[in-house]
């Protein structure tokens, strides 16, 4: 699979056009090859991660963003289908108990954007009978809803993006506001009636970076029962390009101080779709544009001044088999095993629970 992303990048494919030929192709390898299968679930087993979310909607053309959506979550039934005795698609706190129990890993359906929904609210519903129990109100940029975090300015939710936080809590649906603006993050907590989550980020205190959040912000969304998980992006822990797990802990040391031990967790925001063939993750070559030269970048990152550049590189976690290395450092910074529990898992388990059921 790595060899196949290099040739593309040869060929001067781009990542937009690439990944959904990449995800089918993972799909059929499970489907057609013991061996493929035991090095995707071998994967699990080396992060030691019994549960974690999949995106399943994100940045990108509004034209293209229901089907893609569709087809990223079908392909995600097909895996669960084809591993059952292995992994949970999980709708409810129940699904979390019980793959933990029985050594399986689950799968969260989330969107890390609003653009499936397009300006249909009754698309939230179909998402929900699929699977979908977590969505980011945007991403970086402008959409209907609301704000994102590198939009040129940075107002709040719309008065439709008060009612597709309306219709999220209907459904019981997790709001994350993790790639928010600002004031979309206050307008979430002030219209929604269950907790609210930033799922992944960084505290701006510590970094500055656009992508993190206020200490106000973070701690009205522990005040209100919500959750906030930190990230191990280099760029969005430093502005040093050599960024350490001591950067890692120090975010989540100053989360916990804000929020409280038990309203932070951890949400890598680091781990890609993950090639069966290997064992270990795509990685895109630094030279593979995620779009084409000269056309638009719909994820709202401009790499210098966001700190994506492949000069930021973090010190002891390269892929989603590192997640160990996360515990250690956060026991070696003096975190007790019942803390430890908590960041883990527990602090997310108990917000699902409480909104998700």
């Amino acid at each position: 699979m790595q060899q196949l992303v290099s040739e593309y990048a040869r060929l001067g494919r781009t990542r937009a056009e690439i990944q959904p030929l990449l995800e089918a192709m993972i799909v059929r390898e499970l489907r057609d090859s013991a061996e493929a299968r035991e090095s995707y679930l071998n994967l699990w087993r080396r992060a030691g991660v019994t549960v974690a979310c999949g995106t399943f909607s994100g940045p990108g053309p509004i034209s293209q963003a229901f089907e893609q959506a569709v087809r990223r979550i079908a392909n995600a039934h097909a895996i669960v289908d084809l591993l059952t005795d292995h992994l949970v698609l999980v709708r409810e706190a129940a699904d979390i108990e019980r793959a933990h129990r029985e050594g399986k890993h689950g799968i969260v359906i989330d969107f890390q954007d609003t653009l499936a929904f397009g300006d249909d609210l009754d698309r939230i519903e179909l998402f929900h009978n699929l699977g979908l129990r977590m969505v980011q109100l945007t991403y970086n940029l402008q959409n209907l809803v609301g704000d994102g975090c590198t939009e040129r300015y940075q107002g709040g939710l719309t008065t439709f993006g008060l009612e597709v936080v309306r219709r999220l809590n209907d459904l019981r649906i997790l709001v994350d506001i993790s790639h928010c603006s600002e004031q979309v993050g206050w307008d979430a907590l002030a219209v929604s009636t269950a907790p609210v989550v930033v799922s992944h980020s960084a505290a701006k205190a510590l970094s500055g970076h656009p992508r993190a959040k206020s200490d106000e912000l973070a701690r009205a969304v522990a005040e209100r029962g919500g959750y906030f998980g930190v990230v191990v992006v280099p760029g969005f822990l430093s502005a040093h390009p050599h960024v350490t797990l001591e950067n890692f802990v120090r975010h989540v040391e100053h989360m916990v101080d804000v929020c409280g031990i038990d309203q932070v967790g951890i949400g890598t925001d680091k781990m890609g779709p993950p090639s069966s063939r290997t064992g270990s993750l795509i990685e895109y070559p630094p030279e593979m544009p995620a779009t084409l030269p000269g056309s638009f970048d719909w994820t709202g990152f401009r790499l210098e001044e966001h700190r994506l550049t492949p000069d930021y590189q973090i010190e002891g976690y390269e892929t989603f088999a590192d997640w160990p290395n996360l515990t250690v450092a956060l026991a070696q910074a003096g975190f007790t095993e019942e803390e430890l529990r908590k960041l883990l898992g527990l602090n997310f388990l108990r917000v699902f629970r409480e909104v998700v059921g």
